[in-house]
């Protein structure tokens, strides 16, 4: 895509993931990239990271519409996050969001139907249109778990944000830690 390309990548964590309800401990992540080439050493500059808990009561702060705490509500709440950074933050150019649920980027898109997490889905939907319609924006896959440096930097914001806890600092951090 590019060196003049902004990436985000995303990525949600929950540590269960059959009897899910609103307690459901689940978290997202993401870190916007400029610089990156792509091919997952670390190319590029780190410039913005956040990450949070899945808010599933409504009224409460952060609340996006999930009802439970599930992977596809993490990863769906991650990809809303990152299209909201966008949208305040993002000035000009190219965006590519990369993660590794295709659930969340083509629902979320609006490529492939939300049959579950409706109201969340909306929100994300929402987003995507506005964050769209304001900036050239694609997504990529990337495989979950295959030492992408800037995808695991992702989960390891997911993971920790799941958990209660704060990330590690980025220049003690190492790939594949959680």
């Amino acid at each position: 895509m590019g060196k003049d390309s902004t990436y985000i990548y995303f990525d949600g964590s929950c540590g269960e993931n059959r009897n899910v309800g609103p307690e459901t401990p689940a978290g997202w992540g993401f870190c916007v990239i400029i610089g990156d080439n792509g091919i997952g050493k670390g190319h590029g500059e780190l410039v913005k990271e956040m990450s949070g808990s899945v808010v599933t009561e409504a009224g409460e702060e952060g609340y996006i519409g999930a009802t439970v705490g599930s992977n596809n509500t993490a990863e769906l709440s991650a990809f809303a996050h990152a299209l909201r950074w966008i949208l305040m933050s993002h000035e000009s150019g190219r965006v590519v969001l990369r993660g590794d649920s295709e659930y969340a980027m083509n629902v979320g898109s609006g490529k492939w139907k939300g049959k579950a997490n409706k109201e969340l889905v909306g929100s994300v939907r929402s987003l995507w249109n506005e964050a769209s319609s304001s900036f050239d924006i694609s997504v990529e896959h990337v495989r979950a778990h295959e030492g992408h440096r800037w995808n695991e930097r992702a989960d390891h914001l997911a993971f920790r944000a799941m958990k209660g806890e704060s990330a590690l600092p980025f220049q003690f951090w190492k790939p594949g830690r959680r």
